[in-house]
């Protein structure tokens, strides 16, 4: 979801052209880059980023970086959910993961020669998205140390159906027919997956998760204002600086010593966050978005596999019914965009 399952997801959320409609998340000003001429594209389970500039396409290198990305993801929540259990707080896996990405943005802006584009006229857009894409990571975090790894990441893949919501919303962007019967059948997935009843506080983490993949849907949309003036590298690199001021006060608060084992889980998790979030923007390099972003789904099969063998979780044939529903939707909605903006051209 930003860094988000974003980081996931992030990390895991839909990208549409910012031509149907003006951003109210962080105003335009006079004289920025035309919505028409922005490139954007997804995050994170989780770390959602407009479009870098284009080095030419190679389909097949973009779907492995986006695969490559996809299973860091899915290790970096693996990594969370063992120091939870250890009794890591999640202020600090957060703390270290943005941390350990900081640098390797600067070495990676470095290298694409993007260094020099961090400067920026929108310092409070750019605060909003720090904002809401720290929110859905804590919420996401949370939900990956409440649930089990296959449920959380199902939850997820809501992402896209939240997402064309707010894009009509707040974007006024025009959704047809066939985008809102995807919409409505994947909230029958979502209802099968938490199952609500009378006692739903005994379900608490698909509700975080939900949480998690709302706020995740809505980075999605404050990235696409941004991406009308901003590159990927200038969006990235002030996410990560602008969002260690909150968490170096909440490691203040919650921080505490452990052993070596735990500093190594906290280590692979960041690193893993870190490379994600590279390989999320290059990915979008190579390969149209329609298609990178099918990938995300492998996480059911990883997140299925390590909470089997590491973590001793079973998932229940109702959740399968739910994420096939989930990830049915989330595919038709990208597909519908990207047909809908391809007749547009």
């Amino acid at each position: 979801m930003a860094n988000n399952l974003h980081d996931a997801a992030i990390r895991n959320a839909i990208l549409a052209d910012a031509k149907q409609g003006t951003a109210k998340l962080g105003e335009v000003k006079p004289g920025a880059v035309k919505p028409g001429e922005a490139k954007q594209s997804p995050a994170d389970i989780h770390d959602i980023m407009p479009h870098p500039n284009n080095v030419g396409e190679n389909i097949l290198l973009g779907i492995l970086l986006r695969l490559g990305a996809t299973i860091m993801i899915i290790f970096m929540f693996a990594g969370v959910k063992m120091a939870a259990a250890r009794g890591v707080n999640v202020g600090e896996s957060l703390f270290w993961r943005q941390l350990a990405g900081l640098p390797i943005v600067i070495i990676w802006l470095y290298f694409t020669h993007e260094l020099s584009s961090i400067k920026t006229n929108r310092p409070m857009a750019h605060g909003i998205r720090m904002l809401l894409g720290l929110s859905a990571m804590v919420l996401n975090y949370l939900a990956m140390s409440m649930m089990a790894m296959a449920e959380a990441t199902i939850i997820s893949f809501t992402i896209p159906i939240f997402a064309t919501i707010f894009a009509m919303i707040i974007l006024k962007e025009k959704t047809g027919p066939y985008r809102w019967a995807a919409v409505i059948v994947g909230f029958i997935g979502i209802l099968l997956v938490i199952r609500p009843s009378m006692a739903i506080f005994q379900n608490i983490g698909a509700l975080v998760a939900l949480g998690g993949a709302l706020m995740t849907a809505a980075v999605t949309i404050q990235i696409r204002s941004l991406g009308k003036t901003e590159n990927a590298g200038t969006i990235v690199f002030w996410f990560s600086l602008t969002s260690m001021l909150p968490l170096t006060i909440v490691m203040f608060m919650v921080a505490k010593p452990h052993n070596a084992d735990i500093y190594w889980i906290i280590l692979f998790l960041s690193i893993c966050g870190a490379i994600a979030q590279i390989l999320l923007t290059a990915a979008m390099r190579y390969a149209p978005v329609a298609i990178v972003l099918t990938m995300d789904y492998v996480a059911i099969i990883w997140s299925s596999l390590i909470g089997y063998f590491i973590f001793d979780e079973r998932i229940s044939n109702h959740l399968w019914l739910g994420a096939v529903i989930i990830i049915g939707a989330g595919i038709f909605i990208s597909w519908r965009e990207h047909y809908v903006k391809s007749r547009l051209k």
